[in-house]
């Protein structure tokens, strides 16, 4: 299965416009045999940067919070117009996908953003959406903890794969949870910083025996809109290139078979086969014969957290 990352700048801040960049590299995919690909963490509709360089801690901010408000605004909610377009993408170019976002509460949570990974089948639409269970460092500014609920894998064909978002590939305990579901690929997406995420896709890679599919970003101030409420501070810093990427594919051997220019715009690929993971499980298969389960448990608790539960009111006939 020819497995591909797309290495893009969202429009950035602009859900429709990168809603149709999207739309677009998946038609690119399509035409390139590709099956599954992978969009760099929260492209839709762009990376919270601006909180390291324009002290994003500062309580009462008034840039800060219309910053803030910009963000979230332009958030997505799951499901909206902008992830059913992109579901009947997948079905209409024959491409899988998985999505990194920016996911608003839809109900509860109205005011708050997930760092989510949508997985969706080119047949079977969106399968889960994973929020990411801890933002990065200076990430808890704008994006609230995640939950287990999409820590799933999912069958794509003859592959089995899974995904999580940027330092949670750094988590042990989230690594094993996919592995343990069967992975064949594993999907990381990271914002766009080569020196961070190179090291944890071959790890993965070694550790699971499994294709490694790392989506990385790329993002300039030029991308950015001059209404951002703090563009003109950030200019006025020198900020120019913020992501320059770094995706690439390696092989359930540790081998790099795939590799994205530096501040290039491409979707690379390759054409992954389960024969190769099949053999490195030879010597390792760590949630199979090196695994001691009568050891080691892992639990995880798969329900949505949410801020209301509703129960049906009492009726007659249970009284």
């Amino acid at each position: 299965m020819k497995i591909g990352a797309a290495q893009l700048r969202p429009v950035w801040l602009r859900p429709k416009q990168t809603t149709a960049k999207i739309i677009e590299a998946i038609a690119e995919a399509s035409s390139k045999g590709i099956e599954l690909l992978a969009f760099s963490e929260s492209f839709l509709s762009g990376y919270p940067f601006w909180l390291c360089r324009t002290d994003g801690a500062s309580f009462d901010s008034p840039l800060q919070k219309r910053a803030y408000a910009q963000f979230l605004d332009s958030a997505v909610e799951v499901p909206s117009e902008e992830v059913s377009l992109i579901v009947s993408a997948c079905r209409d170019y024959n491409v899988s996908v998985y999505l990194g976002i920016n996911e608003r509460g839809s109900a509860s949570a109205r005011g708050s953003i997930f760092c989510s990974l949508l997985a969706i089948h080119r047949e079977r639409g969106l399968l889960s959406t994973h929020r990411k269970l801890v933002p990065t460092f200076d990430e808890r500014l704008c994006w609230a903890h995640g939950d287990g609920k999409g820590l799933v894998v999912h069958q794509f064909g003859d592959f089995r794969a899974g995904g999580l978002n940027c330092w949670e590939n750094w988590m042990p305990m989230a690594r094993f949870a996919m592995y343990a579901g069967g992975e064949d690929i594993h999907v990381s997406v990271w914002p766009g910083n080569a020196s961070v995420s190179n090291e944890a896709t071959k790890l993965i890679a070694i550790e699971g025996r499994v294709w490694s599919l790392n989506s990385t970003g790329l993002l300039s101030l030029s991308d950015v809109p001059e209404d951002f409420a703090l563009f003109q501070e950030l200019k006025e810093q020198g900020v120019d290139k913020i992501f320059t990427g770094g995706s690439q594919i390696v092989s359930p051997s540790g081998e790099v078979v795939a590799q994205a220019g530096d501040s290039t715009e491409e979707i690379i690929w390759f054409d992954a086969d389960l024969q190769t993971v099949r053999e490195e499980r030879r010597n390792f298969d760590v949630s199979g014969h090196y695994y001691r389960p009568d050891v080691f448990r892992l639990s995880i608790d798969r329900s949505r957290l949410q801020a209301l539960h509703t129960h049906a009111p009492e009726t007659e006939e249970d009284k």
